[in-house]
Parts: C-alpha cells; sequence; structure tokens
C-alpha cells in the first residue's frame, strides 16, 4: 500500500474536495499523510495560553467557591456582628459599626461586586478551554475513524491477496491431480 496524500485521503475517506476541508479535518489528514500523531495535552496548551490575569480569576474562583472560604467569611461576619453588638459598646460605650451595620453592608457589596465579575471571566475561559477540548477531541475521534478505515483497506488487500494465492494453489493442484 502506497503512502498518500491529505487531498487524495480527503478524496477516498471523507468525499471531499481538498480545498473544501475544514481546518481540523485538513490537520488530521496531513497527519496521516506525514505519519505525524495529532494527540496534545490540552491542559498543557490552554496553560501556555492563559495570561497573569486569567490564572488570578481562575484562583480567585477556586478561593471564592470553596466551603473553606464560606465558612470562613460565616465567621468573620459572625465575628464582626458580635464585636459591634456585644463586645464594643460594653468596652467603649460605642461600636464603629453598631446594628444594622451599613459598614459591613457595604463591604460586602463591594466584594459581591469585585468577585461576581471574575468568577464570570473564569467560567468564560473555562468555556473556552472546553471548546477547545472538544475540538481536539473531534480531531483524534476523526483520526482514529480514518486510521480504522484504512486498516480495514489494509486487512481487505491481505485477504484479497491471500484468497488469489489459495486460488493459485488450488489450480495447481487441479492440474496435478489432472496429470
Amino acid at each position: 500500500m502506497t503512502r498518500r496524500t491529505a487531498p487524495e485521503l480527503a478524496r477516498d475517506y471523507l468525499g471531499k474536495d481538498a480545498a473544501g476541508l475544514a481546518a481540523e479535518e485538513r490537520r488530521v489528514l496531513d497527519g496521516i499523510a506525514g505519519r505525524q500523531p495529532i494527540a496534545r495535552d490540552m491542559g498543557e496548551e490552554a496553560e501556555i495560553r492563559s495570561t497573569f490575569w486569567d490564572r488570578l480569576a481562575d484562583r480567585v474562583a477556586a478561593i471564592g467557591g470553596s466551603w473553606a472560604f464560606i465558612f470562613s467569611f460565616l465567621g468573620i461576619l459572625v465575628g464582626w456582628m458580635l464585636l459591634n453588638t456585644g463586645v464594643l459598646p460594653r468596652l467603649h460605650d460605642a461600636a464603629f459599626d453598631p446594628y444594622p451595620y451599613i459598614f459591613l453592608n457595604l463591604m460586602l457589596s463591594m466584594i459581591a461586586a469585585l468577585q461576581a465579575p471574575v468568577i464570570m471571566m473564569s467560567q468564560n475561559r473555562q468555556a473556552t478551554q472546553d471548546r477547545l477540548a472538544a475540538a481536539h477531541d473531534y480531531e483524534v475521534n476523526l483520526r482514529a475513524e480514518l486510521e480504522i478505515m484504512r486498516l480495514h483497506e489494509k486487512v481487505d488487500a491481505l485477504r484479497i491477496e491471500h484468497l488469489e494465492a489459495l486460488a493459485r494453489h488450488q489450480q495447481e493442484v487441479i492440474a496435478l491431480l489432472g496429470k
């Protein structure tokens, strides 16, 4: 079986002209024609593409979306309320943020206003990584499917060759028996 070019593979396996191939299909066929692997580590590729701000957004989202953050923040809130309701009024006859905790509400609003867009940036980045991984999965699956088709062709060619050899051998045996 001879080595075929990407346009030949496109015509034979995909039924398309090489000019009409999608970028993913072209990469797969070029990889097959050049006998090069196409699998790559998408996590590593995403890490290479990420900027400092992307990694920071991921880290903020990871911390802000954890139970440790929720429980520690709950502890801070309860401590704030106890400090301003029970401790400071008894020691100094005034609290720096008495009930209804207006300063605490301001701080919570500011944290929420900053944290929400950062988490959304991280989610957008994750969605982009998922799309890249899906496109790569498609390429790998297409490559596997095309390689299986090529293996079927090779097996079929071997089977035909074997049957032809058996037929020749059978003809020789019949000729010998006829003598």
